[in-house]
């Protein structure tokens, strides 16, 4: 069926641009369940969607129209398929505005986002209200994401807790939400860096299939507390007021309006927890891995400030979390191990490498079922470590994902030869010349190691080449 969804994508390309499609790519869609694709033609690029919720599409193409009307930067609709499952958009390019924020005008673009999305949410509800296709926020949608929270995140950790405590703050959590008096409007759902792309100088906003009637500071507070947007905690509070200064002056004065953003932080976070153990946890998503630590730091920071003082059971796990995934960490890091980690790239065609500390050998994984840039003229002459590889390989996830797999079945081995004092462990990586798909996953595979073990000894070596 995808198959037959990419032809029909190439059809609304050569509809739209008279012209077939030279290339058809796939792009990486972080947590959607969308496909996305590039298509280029001559002088023309478009990006093609394949998307199976129906009434989520049709709710796309109605807001985007709107938006277009309200001088709102969106992606032009180029063609609709007759089933309203597979699209073509507006080419925006690649950058995205998270990858602005490290500069250090990211307060200024941070600023130029918050007040495009209050023109955004400000609009009439009139205009609105029959366009989405999403139930307005509510007690009970609150009540799904905390389980999600509870279910995707704190028992596949381990942490021990008392469940009914942490319903009572459940409850008390989706009782001052719902009791707030919080200023309403459109709400964007899924307003974060990610989703809004940088173009000519301007941002532009995407992914706003689930926008519904909800809290206006929802919005904000997603996106100024995005655990992976480099701000400091200095910084996210500035912005915090910012936003709420400018509801005050188009929407409404609030006294409260900052320490409402305080409860919808605790909320959002354990929300987005949940989005992190289940895509990272569960679907091995390298992404929301990386999340996972940031997001324990960010509780951990609510509990220092006193914004889970309200929920004690929370406040409990915010601090076994902590203890768990950073201090016991950090204490690792600083105590050195004598275990020295080698990894290798090989090529099959030449036989397994040496193992010469004398324990006869280790972990080997066979790259050679993940689709090989070596196929193609542009990268015969390149490495795993070059660039172009590296994008390559990292399009459709799939070495990441045999990356991700390799590291649950060696991470065990780690802990226990720390434990044990043992001084050395194997690591191979094999594919047809040693080039290409083994140098990309033993370089990945030792940062990954490096990150997770920062008191081991990690040796990389590329028996095929000469670094």
């Amino acid at each position: 069926m995808c198959q037959e969804n990419i032809q029909i994508l190439s059809k609304l390309f050569k509809e739209q641009f008279k012209i077939d499609p030279e290339s058809i790519s796939p792009i990486h869609g972080g947590g959607s369940s969308r496909a996305y694709f590039r298509l280029k033609g001559g002088e023309y690029s478009a990006i093609g969607v394949i998307g199976n919720d129906i009434k989520e599409n049709e709710c796309f193409f109605k807001l985007d129209y709107l938006f277009k009307e309200r001088k709102i930067n969106v992606p032009q609709i180029y063609k609709i398929s007759e089933n309203n499952i597979c699209y073509l958009i507006q080419d925006l390019g690649d950058k995205n505005l998270l990858e602005f924020l490290d500069s250090p005008d990211r307060l200024i673009y941070a600023q130029m986002a918050l007040a495009q999305l209050l023109s955004l949410q400000l609009i009439p509800e009139e205009l609105w209200k029959d366009l989405v296709e999403t139930s307005p926020f509510s007690q009970r949608l609150i009540h799904w994401d905390l389980n999600y929270f509870k279910y995707n995140f704190l028992k596949p950790v381990g942490i021990d807790y008392d469940e009914f405590l942490l319903q009572d703050d459940f409850e008390k959590i989706a009782s001052l939400l719902i009791n707030s008096s919080l200023t309403q409007g459109l709400m964007y759902r899924d307003f974060q860096s990610r989703n809004i792309m940088v173009k000519n100088g301007h941002l532009w906003f995407i992914d706003f299939q689930g926008a519904r009637k909800g809290p206006l500071i929802y919005d904000a507070v997603s996106f100024i507390w995005q655990v992976k947007a480099p701000f400091s905690f200095e910084e996210r509070e500035t912005l915090n007021k910012f936003y709420a200064d400018m509801i005050a002056h188009q929407a409404h004065p609030d006294e409260k309006i900052l320490e409402k953003m305080h409860l919808m932080q605790v909320f959002r976070l354990l929300q987005a927890m949940g989005a992190y153990g289940f895509r990272g946890l569960f679907q091995k998503k390298q992404h929301f891995i990386e999340s996972i630590p940031l997001s324990i730091n960010y509780l951990h920071y609510l509990k220092e400030k006193g914004r889970l003082s309200p929920f004690p059971e929370l406040e409990n796990i915010a601090e076994k979390l902590y203890k768990k995934f950073i201090v016991e960490k950090q204490n690792r890091s600083s105590e050195p191990s004598n275990l020295t980690l080698t990894v290798t790239s090989f090529s099959y065609k030449k036989g397994y490498p040496i193992d010469n500390s004398g324990n006869g050998g280790g972990f080997i994984f066979d790259c050679r079922a993940i689709h090989n840039p070596g196929r193609y003229q542009e990268y015969k002459n390149l490495t795993g470590k070059d660039t172009e590889v590296v994008k390559f390989l990292e399009k459709t996830l799939e070495a990441d994902k045999f990356i991700e797999n390799a590291l649950q079945l060696v991470k065990p081995s780690v802990e226990r030869y720390i434990e044990r004092g043992f001084t050395s462990l194997y690591i191979g990586f094999g594919c047809t010349g040693g080039q290409h798909r083994s140098v990309y996953c033993a370089e990945k595979f030792s940062l990954k190691i490096k990150e997770l073990y920062p008191e081991v000894n990690v040796l990389t070596i590329h028996n095929e080449q000469k670094f």
